[in-house]
């Protein structure tokens, strides 16, 4: 696990690219889990999640969202994201429904000013497993954005 973590680390530092969300931005993003540890066989279940972001400032979010799980209990999530690099982040978020609690690393692409491609993996303490994810994410831009 902590090889896959430093890979991750030095990849996201390597790509990183200058567009960056700034303060008081909000990021709204969703995306599915494309794989996960208690995945029996492709396309078993589905898994997805979907949440807001605020920048309180330009390194460190705090958010909301709802994970939707077809074979266990939804849930209301509360975190934060931390990007020690423009492109790469450090979330931690608490799952209330499924009482469990996720801690991960993920890198999102810009695609253009507004949108942007995360890939994320999750480790989910009380159920021990780990999932990977893709989504899509839209930045709100602030009118006053430092």
């Amino acid at each position: 696990m902590r090889k896959i973590l430093l890979t991750l680390f030095i990849l996201a530092g390597i790509i990183a690219a200058t567009c960056a969300q700034s303060s008081n931005d909000i990021l709204v993003s969703g995306g599915f889990d494309l794989i996960k540890t208690d995945y029996s066989r492709f396309a078993d279940k589905l898994q997805l999640g979907a949440e807001a972001n605020y920048f309180v400032v330009r390194h460190f979010a705090a958010g909301a969202g709802v994970e939707l799980w077809t074979r266990h209990t939804s849930s209301f999530a509360m975190g934060m994201r931390y990007y020690p690099l423009d492109n790469f982040f450090v979330r931690f978020r608490g799952l209330i429904g499924a009482n469990d609690v996720a801690l991960g690393g993920g890198w999102s692409k810009p695609l253009n000013e507004k949108w942007r491609f995360e890939a994320m993996g999750d480790f989910y303490f009380t159920h021990t497993e780990f999932g990977i994810r893709a989504g899509v994410g839209y930045i709100i831009k602030s009118k006053n954005g430092q």
